[in-house]
């Protein structure tokens, strides 16, 4: 590799701030890489792309339509790619996690004091000496956390797939340092922690049934004890509930088991149906920690799947929740939804969502009624309200990053863990050094990237950026995975430069558009990407100040996981490559 610049005089600051941009990180959270830089290089290279600012904005009609009133919320409470939510309350306080599958810091943690107004205060993955994330697609990874606090320590619990597995960590804060991962040596995937009354710890999971599987999809849910001081599982490892709700009907894909006790009544509730359209959540009890489960007569608890796909702004593919108790005895819920912009297509992701959880008069949650849509407007929290973040978490908004910050703003991720360092923020600029690792590869690329929160968006950078050398490009991606995304980049065509589009739709990409472009390293050159359902334009304006459209209604439902697959959303991001590096 030939860097750009020595990388030592580069800290990698991806720490996690508690507040705004411009947070200052705290003590012991900014991420520390190998002590390996290779010797300087002297070689001539190009000088890498420069980025001035970043800008994001969202306007989603269905924001427009169901605004949200004094003493209401918006759903999604957290807008784009952030699935599988668990949430913990610790006294006055509520905290999320989320699902972060191969995106780099991982395990993002968000924070409320009222269940409306959200804020991301850190992430538990933030060194790459934590998980081991090489080579994995982007869809593998960190699945389903859960997040649960007891007598002063944030416990997470996680499965690093195609990885180190199931695993645990610790903080006494949840804002970090975040221990080092704990391995738990059971199977499967979903694990939850449930602390008794008698201080006695379990964890729940999600595995294979005691047998070979009678159906593809057929799954079950296991219980055993956890030792806090040993640091490891201990005791029988006994089976919760086999196929699920109706086993006669051959449930698939129960998962995400998560156990609360209700006076003196223990209740289990977990996902049911698979991902797709089908998702629910359902709930069993039992007079013991252990069972047996009993399932309610009135399951799902919680499903979109009954209801005409064809409605006006649909919500779909409801479930994987997890419940909190306030202060007052209330129950709420958050869990995983999306909003499809047609035919099942979205690009936003699996996104987190909020509503409260009714009791029947015989004593079972419900979070809604089988014939009622989740709602895009809905009572708040009594709880006091609290001030909107400086970066909003839902509805329509614009942020702009001026790189004004000595470290990355929190909503920022690399794909997979970096091994060195590779990007700079200094003088209000991000400097993104060209590398060898592809974006379509399974290394880690020079790729600063953030989600897709909403089905109308645009992104818009400015960069100065000269290519020295045919192959040389930097620029904007929309990114699904790596053999399905967009690239528009500056780079070489033969004797000049010249703006292009790249397309990946199932494997290598190829270019679609270009167009020469006249620049010197002193100009700059905006670059934007406009979305719109499935719609996507692409273009860039030169120094001249002019925009010029490159690509007009480009394909956008490649960067759906109904095209692509997996289990992300897409994001926005940027992006340098050199094929000499």
């Amino acid at each position: 590799m030939t860097p750009a610049f020595p990388s030592k005089a580069l800290p990698l600051v991806f720490c996690l701030l508690l507040a705004s941009v411009g947070s200052a990180c705290s003590s012991g959270t900014e991420p520390t890489l190998p002590d390996d830089d290779p010797e300087p290089d002297t070689t001539t290279s190009a000088v890498p792309p420069q980025f001035e600012w970043f800008e994001y904005e969202g306007q989603d009609s269905v924001f427009e339509e169901h605004p949200a009133n004094s003493g209401q919320y918006q759903n999604p409470i957290l807008a784009g790619f952030k699935p599988d939510p668990s949430i913990a309350r610790a006294g006055d306080d509520y905290y999320v996690v989320t699902s972060s599958f191969a995106y780099f810091p991982g395990l993002p943690i968000f924070h409320s004091t009222d269940l409306v107004n959200w804020e991301q205060v850190g992430s538990v993955v933030t060194r790459p000496s934590q998980l081991d994330y090489s080579g994995l697609g982007i869809s593998r990874g960190i699945f389903a956390p859960t997040i649960r606090y007891h007598e002063g320590t944030f416990y997470v619990i996680t499965t690093m797939v195609d990885g180190e597995g199931n695993v645990l960590f610790t903080a006494p804060s949840p804002s970090g340092p975040w221990s080092d991962p704990i391995p738990l040596d059971i199977g499967g995937i979903d694990p939850s922690m449930f602390f008794d009354d008698d201080g006695t710890v379990y964890v729940t999971h999600n595995a294979g049934p005691p047998s070979e599987p009678d159906y593809d999809g057929h799954r079950a849910l296991w219980i055993q004890e956890y030792d806090p001081e040993a640091q490891e599982l201990v005791g029988p490892h006994d089976l919760l509930v086999d196929k699920g709700t109706n086993p006669e009907e051959e449930p698939i894909w129960i998962e995400a088991p998560h156990i609360f006790k209700v006076d003196g009544t223990y209740y289990l509730i977990a996902a049911e149906g698979g991902t797709g359209p089908n998702h629910s959540e359902v709930v069993f009890r039992s007079d013991s920690v252990r069972g047996p489960y009993e399932p309610y007569d009135g399951n799902p608890i919680l499903t979109q799947r009954h209801l005409d796909s064809n409605r006006p702004n649909p919500v779909e593919t409801a479930g994987h929740a997890d419940f909190v108790e306030m202060p007052n005895g209330e129950w709420w819920s958050v869990f995983l939804a999306t909003r499809p912009y047609g035919d099942g297509f979205y690009n936003t992701g699996r996104e987190t969502f909020l509503l409260p959880v009714q009791w029947t008069d015989d004593g079972w949650p419900v979070i809604l009624e089988r014939s009622k849509t989740v709602p895009f407007v809905h009572d708040a929290p009594d709880l006091p309200q609290s001030e909107p973040p400086s970066i909003p978490s839902t509805g329509n908004f614009t942020v702009r990053d001026d790189f004004e910050a000595d470290s990355l703003a929190p909503y920022w991720n690399f794909i997979r863990a970096p091994q060195e360092t590779w990007h700079e923020l200094e003088d209000g600029t991000l400097t993104i050094e060209p590398r060898s690792a592809s974006i379509g590869s399974l290394d880690q690329p020079s790729f600063v990237g953030r989600r897709q929160q909403h089905t109308t968006a645009t992104a818009t950078t400015a960069m100065r950026y000269v290519p020295g050398e045919s192959g040389e490009k930097a620029g904007l991606a929309a990114f699904q995975n790596r053999e399905y995304y967009y690239l528009l980049s500056v780079t070489r065509d033969e004797s000049q430069p010249v703006v292009q589009l790249e397309k990946a739709a199932g494997g290598d990409a190829s270019v679609i558009a270009s167009s020469p472009v006249d620049i010197s390293e002193d100009d700059l050159i905006r670059l934007r990407i406009e979305a719109d359902g499935g719609d996507y334009d692409f273009s860039y304006s030169a120094p001249s100040g002019e925009w010029s459209m490159l690509k007009e209604n480009a394909d956008g439902t490649i960067l759906s996981t109904q095209e692509a697959g997996g289990f992300v959303g897409a994001y926005f991001g940027m992006y340098a490559f050199s094929p000499d590096s």
